[in-house]
């Protein structure tokens, strides 16, 4: 495991978590901030820049490897971008290989399991086969937040990504990479047809505790 000194102060136990398209979040705990697979310059997909001090990087392409974009001022991201055990402060988490295809070429594409604040997040990143090692799922255990590709071509279609999502039993799901019609299918798929978009999620653990199977989408 590679290991990070414990200097990330945490003020709060509230996550708040943003979306800027694609497959991009920023997750934040008081003056704490992850990034998930931000945008690069270079990318056709809008890019956002803030300081983070955790980058999570799943694929080594420009529309989800833009760390230059989330290092500013003090904060200068600790980048993890494939596979292996990391400890980063309070921060830690553990990244599965997977092989995938985007825009026509053979990727491996790094599932991230992170913990922080008591929290279980499994992050998918760019996942075009829903059938993932027995042995990786195994690892998983009981998954608090999930977030999970439904837009199709290069990412899981729809029925897939709901099926998968059922699979791992996660309590919250928050869909991405989705336009508006993967979306609208997606939602008719989890029977939340009403559901609409928030700008910002904002919850605790004992919130999460308390769902099963919720979803929440997130405007871009």
């Amino acid at each position: 495991m590679l290991r990070v000194p414990a200097s990330m102060k945490y003020t709060s136990r509230t996550m708040v978590i943003s979306y800027q398209g694609a497959q991009s979040f920023k997750v934040s705990f008081g003056d704490t901030t992850l990034a998930f697979n931000p945008v690069a310059k270079k990318s056709k997909f809008d890019t956002v820049k803030y300081g983070a001090d955790v980058a999570f990087v799943t694929l080594y392409h420009e529309d989800f490897n833009g760390t230059e974009q989330v290092a500013h001022g003090s904060k200068q991201p600790f980048v993890i971008d494939g596979p292996g055990e990391y400890e980063v402060g309070q921060v830690t988490a553990r990244g599965f290989g997977v092989k995938t295809n985007y825009k026509g070429k053979e990727y491996y594409n790094t599932i991230y399991q992170v913990h922080l604040e008591g929290m279980n997040i499994v992050f998918l990143g760019s996942l075009d086969n829903p059938e993932i090692d027995p042995k990786i799922l195994s690892e998983f255990g009981n998954i608090d937040i999930l977030f999970v590709p439904v837009g199709g071509g290069d990412v899981l279609e729809v029925p897939q990504a709901s099926k998968l999502a059922v699979k791992l039993e996660a309590k919250l799901i928050i869909p991405m990479s989705y336009d508006a019609v993967a979306l609208k299918t997606f939602l008719k798929e989890e029977s939340k047809d009403s559901l609409k978009p928030v700008d910002k999620l904002t919850l605790k653990k004992r919130d999460v505790s308390e769902m099963s199977g919720e979803v929440v989408v997130l405007k871009p």
